[in-house]
């Protein structure tokens, strides 16, 4: 049982990032003062949405780095909570995946956690981990004795040449349980979310959440789309996950947070019915022969698809809702007020037929 202080500072890493800039937004209305790290400071167009929690006092900026060793240690003052969301996330486009994945989340976890071990006020963590950390490619159900995926399962199968974030967030996870159990001063409370969708607080379109919405809409798979499933969460949702696994004295362990599996004909289903006409949305899914055929040109590899394609699975998320109080928004109105808030600021537009 961890008791924090409600008038400590609450620090949570990666401040400008899609899912803690929520994290913050949620502690302010709530009552508490946040500490926030990020890697630029003078970076302005990236803390842009911060700046109203920064004027009003609520928010105080710093600038630390994952792989720079003692960085977070001013920010990490005088808390009792530390809740460490900073991690890359992105799974195209990888060139070395060791440098733009696995060293950042790594070694930014142990940084983290080390001056952690240094400031003595710190009585617990909470850590962003991921689905990625139970599994690594949809046929790992196969594997599991329920054929159900939760909180005992992990990552065994991904590599640094296949699934390399989800090693990352692996490696990143198993880092974290390590050092909290070489002490015995703070505890560890893990959130292992699935793919994040919803509102965001800032107009950055950098982050994959917004890259599959805009895929969908904007006519890049008009002609079809591959058989895959997702585990969908909204991204609020996950923010208080985060803050409940801090504030709550019975919180404990890996936490699965999912509330929709969905196949990507029910998303084409989901989205027309919302939208209608309005935006170019797939018409159907491709046949396995065109992805296997063409999937390598778009940076799906065969072992990729093999290994994904056409597969559904399924996760357990009771623990989510027993230990943190999770009530979950439907994911309908996840993608309908995502896609409202792109649409608003500007980064997508009207696409389908009049």
């Amino acid at each position: 049982m961890t008791f924090i202080d409600k008038n400590k500072p609450i620090l949570v890493t990666g401040a400008s990032g899609y899912i803690a800039s929520w994290v913050i937004k949620l502690l302010i209305e709530q009552g508490y003062s946040v500490h926030g790290t990020v890697r630029n400071l003078s970076n302005k167009e990236k803390t842009a949405h911060l700046a109203e929690f920064v004027n009003h006092g609520k928010l105080t900026l710093f600038e630390a780095d994952l792989l720079e060793e003692g960085s977070f240690k001013e920010a990490m003052e005088n808390c009792e909570l530390v809740i460490h969301t900073a991690s890359p996330f992105f799974v195209q486009g990888i060139k070395n995946a060791k440098e733009q994945l696995i060293q950042p989340a790594v070694e930014g976890t142990t940084n983290v956690l080390d001056t952690v071990n240094e400031i003595s006020s710190v009585k617990r963590v909470v850590l962003t981990s991921s689905i990625a950390a139970i599994y690594g490619d949809a046929i790992d159900i196969k594997n599991t004795n329920t054929g159900v995926f939760d909180e005992k399962d992990w990552n065994t199968t991904s590599t640094e040449h296949h699934q390399p974030y989800s090693l990352s967030k692996t490696l990143a996870e198993m880092e974290g349980w390590k050092l909290v159990n070489e002490q015995e001063r703070w505890d560890l409370v893990v959130i292992n979310p699935g793919f994040v969708m919803g509102p965001s607080l800032s107009k950055r379109t950098d982050s994959t959440s917004v890259d599959f919405i805009l895929s969908m809409v904007n006519g890049k798979f008009s002609m079809g789309v591959p058989d895959f499933t997702f585990a969908f969460v909204d991204v609020r949702d996950v923010a208080q996950a985060h803050i409940q696994a801090g504030i709550l004295e019975e919180a404990e362990g890996r936490h699965i947070l999912v509330n929709e599996i969905l196949n990507t004909s029910e998303i084409i289903v989901l989205l027309q019915k919302a939208f209608g006409n309005k935006y170019n949305l797939p018409k159907r899914i491709l046949p396995k022969f065109l992805m296997y055929l063409f999937g390598p040109s778009q940076d799906f590899s065969w072992k990729y698809l093999k290994r994904n394609l056409g597969i559904s699975y399924n996760f357990d998320n009771s623990y989510s809702k027993e230990n943190l109080k999770i009530a979950y928004r439907p994911i309908a109105e996840t993608f309908e007020e995502h896609i409202d808030q792109l649409e608003k600021d500007g980064i997508i537009k009207n696409t389908g037929s009049k």
